[in-house]
């Protein structure tokens, strides 16, 4: 296979038992390779194929980190909105300080939900790689 050329238009169609799929697919599953056609043409062409080995609780706990993430921005999002419809309202003198306290509370939890998806996100880039 020419390193030069990558374009691929030629289309190889191979029909499998389901356990032979089974199989390829558990091996496919357990290699590094991110796509099934890389790992089948890896196989085709004696290619070496690196065995990734992953930690099934640091799976399940990216899984949670990752919604956990989601959850924290949609708050942040609806916090924000509401924040806004406040702004937009006319205000008493007396709530002026309240709202201020209100506003200094809401940068504060932004900074922190950002804190905690930019944390989330480097963990997420090292458990990719």
């Amino acid at each position: 296979m020419n390193s030069k050329n990558k374009n691929r238009v030629r289309l190889l169609g191979v029909l499998l038992s389901p356990e032979e799929f089974k199989s390829f697919e558990q091996n496919w599953q357990s290699s590094g390779c991110k796509k099934m056609s890389e790992f089948a043409r890896r196989k085709l062409f004696d290619k070496p194929i690196v065995s990734s080995f992953r930690n099934k609780s640091l799976d399940d706990f990216m899984g949670e980190m990752i919604h956990l993430r989601k959850e924290l921005n949609a708050l942040a999002i609806n916090y924000n909105q509401a924040l806004k419809k406040l702004n937009s309202q006319e205000r008493i003198p007396s709530e002026k300080s309240w709202f201020l306290r209100l506003e200094m509370e809401h940068k504060i939890l932004l900074s922190k939900v950002n804190e905690i998806k930019s944390k989330i996100n480097s963990i997420a880039d090292q458990w990719l790689q």
